[in-house]
């Protein structure tokens, strides 16, 4: 998207007319001058605004897509454009609002921002050197090899995504598949050559540190290839050799498709009659695992930077009230005005309300009854 803008952003600048208009006492002009480093970060800000961390769509567009694909559920413009907007700037208040230490620890985003600065710097600033490539041929050249490494593995031979010599040896066994699969299976003996695929799960391991990477895959060991095979082949947890090894969908107790339409009302609600006669839901042995791997996650993680990190936390928030000391962030931003603390609290209730007007619209919609525990899906 920064690529594509800057051809964008100069062909507006030299086409748009330079007049000056007026309205309610304020000049302005469609044209103020060339196309600028300043407006690029600013485009970039508002296209990171639509995209989840990590790229991707908002959040809550998952949800809306859900009502509409799957439950054929109707829900006007308004009401969904609402929702998205106000999950997506309540993150923004809520940073505003508690970001107000002069000290923060954002060694990820520095990375992010840094980056962001180089390539900046390289589309807008001439580059004085007369050896050597200038920082624009640098980036072009890479550009092209990226590009031309890429399209082999995703384009002409996708294969090299994820290659797995263990279905290639034993091409019509079951278990080699679920083993050594690493699109359907365990992964056990595939590698790539994709950098998408390397970075897709912890990030980029050129930034993540190495104690996170190596923790990572530790727990990474235990859960795939050591407690989900012994759940799947051993112990048969929630007859979970009747379904794929690993799968997001939804099964019956013989294996078959879960045809969630068939326990559901007109009105989308449960129905309890309709489900104790088709059968109770069963999920994959390790899209289970994870789910509930994924509550547990969020204690153990509260926990675990409560324990080891809660009272450089304490140090630190301390110290940064007390303006001890500032980081680069802090004193860059020193620069512009900071926004009124009643600004971000008026902002913080106004998206409140609408979000519980949003509530409002689409209870009727999307509301459905307690489940009991007679009712929940089996694992």
């Amino acid at each position: 998207m920064q690529i594509g803008v800057l051809p964008i952003g100069r062909f507006m600048a030299s086409t748009l007319p330079k007049k000056k208009y007026s309205f309610l006492g304020y000049g302005f002009t469609l044209n103020p001058g060339p196309f600028n480093m300043k407006e690029h970060v600013i485009i970039t800000i508002f296209a990171n605004c639509g995209v989840s961390y990590g790229g991707g769509d908002a959040y809550s567009i998952g949800a809306i897509t859900v009502m509409k694909a799957y439950y054929k559920q109707s829900l006007n413009f308004l009401c969904a454009l609402l929702i998205v907007l106000t999950t997506q700037v309540i993150k923004m208040d809520l940073g505003l609002w508690l970001g107000r230490d002069a000290e923060e620890i954002f060694r990820l985003n520095q990375l992010k921002c840094g980056g962001l600065q180089t390539l900046l710097r390289a589309l807008h600033e001439k580059d004085s050197r007369s050896k050597g490539l200038s920082r624009m041929k640098f980036f072009l050249i890479f550009l092209v090899a990226s590009f031309a490494y890429y399209t082999l593995p995703g384009y002409l031979f996708p294969m090299l995504t994820f290659f797995s010599w263990v279905c290639w040896a034993w091409p019509r066994s079951i278990t080699a598949q679920q083993i050594g699969s690493g699109y359907h299976g365990l992964g056990v003996g595939a590698f790539t050559l994709d950098w998408a695929g390397i970075s897709a799960y912890h990030g980029s391991p050129l930034v993540t540190p190495w104690f996170s990477i190596l923790n990572v895959a530790v727990g990474f060991i235990m859960f795939i290839y050591i407690i989900v095979p012994l759940c799947y082949w051993k112990y048969n947890t929630f007859d979970s050799r009747k379904f794929p090894i690993f799968s997001n969908q939804l099964f019956t107790s013989t294996g078959q498709k879960y045809d969630t339409t068939k326990i559901l009302t007109p009105q989308y609600d449960l129905n309890v009659a309709a489900y104790n006669s088709y059968g109770k839901l069963y999920l994959s042995p390790l899209f289970a695992l994870s789910i509930g791997s994924g509550f547990a996650r969020i204690t153990a993680t509260i926990t675990h930077v409560a324990l080891f990190h809660g009272s450089d936390i304490w140090r630190q928030s301390r110290s940064a009230m007390k303006s001890a000391k500032m980081d680069i962030h802090a004193r860059l931003m020193k620069n512009y005005k900071e926004v009124p603390q009643m600004v971000v609290s008026d902002s913080l209730g106004g998206e409140h309300c609408v979000v519980l007007v949003d509530v409002v619209c689409v209870e009727r919609r999307c509301a459905a009854p307690v489940v009991g525990d007679d009712l929940r899906p089996s694992f």
